[in-house]
């Protein structure tokens, strides 16, 4: 409290504020700001763990560096509520997730403290480079700070980034947060004290003089000089690897002892070297006594009881796609022991923790090393394996290349799972599955299935295990099913065709994926208004089911594509087939529904596809319209 008996934060609007501080308060600071972090994720749910573990380096970056000026950039962006309550935003942090809301991740347009936008990992060392060499180009002075993971140093981006920061020698700051204990050994005083030697001044103007004196050498012993310095070094903190790609390594040092960041942190500013690293070590969760004890560290949370810890999560009508997945591949796996799981640092996103539960000698966790997990899949396959890649959507992204080159050039049977297919709620369009349908379908030699429910689902994962005749992908979206009665074991369907879900005369819906249910309730309507109506799931992006899409043309006046993607993807293999053969000439009125061709901010999903009219209403809308009927006939039959 201060004097007047006000809390320390309440005092802080901006970073400004923080740092007209003493030092000694900060500490009261950082307890302040993590249990206001905790009460308000405890409302909007989110990520939680992460901010909790960064509390006291966030105070620390904030208080020692001249933010927005020096940039502040966090990789992936989901420890960064902290950050976001102490740059103007803590009237709105009970907003986060929410619709018209704060982002749960850094947002260059909500504020000019999140100089880069995050959501996927491993970008920050890559955009603070980019900033630094800016900033040199324009003959600047300001400081660049990218604070990124143990996990997301696992991605081969950030040692491209780092190889070139060294090459280059721009003045750079990376602080590598080891949440983990992966890297780093135990942390105490020593480490600390050390941490603080090597980052000041006398031990650099120690070493330059050491390098001047070695320069004087002959060759062999001025090699050996600096070889020795560099591994004695090494050796004493670890850093050997950072030396070798060019950064200054310093640490470890502890992440929550404001008494060894700060005076690290001041050395670092005030140091002229090159790009430096600044290895620190935090607890996942600290503070916070049921994130601590949780095995995911409260990574991801729905509203919570602060007190409790106790989670609100909605009791499921049915199995989540995700959990469908993982015990459908489970069920074939006890069939097939070709069958082999790769997933990259999404095992419980994916269903896949579920599978290595059973099969832990069949099961790979690359890390978040997309690209290397396609190309270890390609390379499993070529082995007569079965390979199972469980991907994000929106993380397969990352791996394209891999996927054209590696895996379809070559025919390789490697099964593609693709989860978090269309919107995906609060994390909004960094993570939705919005272009696989496109980027995938046309890649040659490619089979693209997508499941309309949980049954198709546990259908697509036993066909995908019997197709050996190159790539295979199917995919599906977050959370729950729709609640239709589960097969005891997943058929093979037949390559290439769908099916009709209902027969009508009029108009004619062919949906992709799990807006079906949307198509049936829009049929219910369009039969109030005496549109009689077919709809029919294609299952299949490619091979196209051309006899299905040729009869609906055919029979029907109104031909309406329904899928959860963008532009560029079911609907235009539908048109192009029907613009090649002619059957655009007749009577029928093709009509597309799709995603919007506009990155959709977060919103709960049902909102996001009433939005985007991929809702029932919207979809017997656009009938209407290509009847030029009123629209407003809808709402009187409802």
């Amino acid at each position: 409290m201060t004097q007047s008996g006000t809390p320390i934060l309440d005092t802080i609007s901006l970073p400004e504020d923080l740092r007209r501080l003493e030092p000694r308060a900060l500490r009261q600071v950082a307890d302040e700001l993590r249990a206001e972090t905790v009460a308000a994720v405890s409302e909007t749910g989110g990520h939680l763990g992460a901010g909790l573990g960064v509390v006291e380096l966030t105070v620390a970056l904030h208080y020692t560096f001249n933010t927005p000026d020096d940039r502040l950039i966090w990789d992936v962006g989901h420890q960064a509520y902290p950050h976001k309550i102490l740059t103007g935003r803590r009237d709105r942090i009970r907003t986060l997730r929410q619709s018209d809301g704060l982002s749960g991740f850094t947002k260059r347009a909500e504020s000019p403290y999140d100089p880069f936008g995050a959501g996927h990992s491993s970008t920050s060392i890559s955009a603070g480079l980019g900033m630094a060499v800016a900033r040199d180009l324009e003959g600047g002075d300001n400081n660049v700070i990218a604070v990124i993971g143990d996990g997301a140093m696992s991605a081969g981006m950030a040692y491209e980034a780092m190889n070139n920061a060294g090459a280059l020698k721009s003045r750079l700051v990376v602080v590598l947060n080891d949440n983990d204990m992966s890297i780093a050994p135990p942390v105490g005083a020593m480490s600390g004290y050390l941490a603080r030697l090597v980052s000041g001044s006398t031990y650099h103007s120690f070493r330059e003089l050491a390098k001047s004196v070695a320069k004087a050498l002959p060759d062999g012993l001025q090699k050996g000089a600096a070889r020795a310095e560099e591994y004695a070094r090494g050796l004493f903190t670890g850093g050997t690897l950072f030396e070798e790609l060019g950064f200054y390594y310093v640490g470890p040092i502890d992440g929550h002892n404001l008494d060894h960041l700060l005076p690290v942190l001041r050395n670092v500013r005030d140091s002229n070297t090159g790009p430096v690293l600044v290895h620190v070590v935090t607890q996942k969760g600290k503070g916070y006594e049921p994130a601590e004890s949780s095995s995911d560290k409260y990574h991801g949370v729905a509203r919570f009881d602060v007190i409790t810890g106790k989670q609100a999560k909605p009791v499921a009508n049915a199995p989540s796609y995700t959990r469908v997945f993982g015990e459908s591949l489970i069920q074939e796996a006890k069939d097939d022991d070709k069958i082999v799981a790769v997933t990259a640092a999404m095992p419980s996103g994916t269903g896949i923790d579920l599978f290595g539960k059973e099969f832990p000698e069949r099961t790979f966790d690359v890390g978040i090393a997309e690209q290397h997990a396609v190309t270890f899949a390609a390379g499993l396959a070529t082995e007569g394996y079965k390979p199972f890649a469980a991907i994000y959507s929106t993380f397969l992204q990352r791996a394209y290349d891999q996927v054209v080159h590696d895996v379809a050039i070559q025919h390789l049977p490697v099964r593609f799972a693709i989860d978090r297919a269309g919107f995906v709620g609060a994390d909004g369009p960094t993570h939705a599955g919005t272009f696989d349908i496109g980027y995938l379908s046309s890649i040659p030699g490619f089979t693209v299935m997508a499941a309309a429910d949980e049954a198709e689902l546990k259908h697509m994962v036993a066909t995908a295990t019997a197709f050996d005749e190159g790539p295979i992908a199917f995919r599906y979206p977050r959370g729950e099913g729709v609640g239709v009665e589960m097969p005891e074991r997943g058929r093979v369907l037949e390559i290439g065709r769908g099916r009709i879900v209902r027969e009508g005369t009029k108009v004619a819906l062919l949906s992709l994926g799990t807006r079906l249910a949307a198509c049936l309730e829009a049929a219910e309507t369009l039969e109030a208004s005496g549109l009689s109506t077919t709809v029919a799931d294609a299952r299949f992006v490619k091979p196209l089911d051309t006899d299905l899409v040729r009869r609906l043309a055919s029979e029907h006046e109104v031909l309406i594509t329904v899928e959860e993607g963008s532009i560029g993807g079911f609907s235009a293999h539908v048109a192009q087939f029907l613009i090649d053969e002619g059957l655009l000439d007749g009577r029928v009125k093709l009509r597309t529904m799709m995603m919007p061709d506009t990155f959709v901010e977060h919103n709960k999903p049902d909102a996001m596809y009433k939005a985007a009219g991929l809702d029932a209403h919207g979809i017997a809308t656009r009938v209407f319209e290509a009847l030029g009927r009123d629209a407003a006939e809808i709402g009187r039959l409802a």
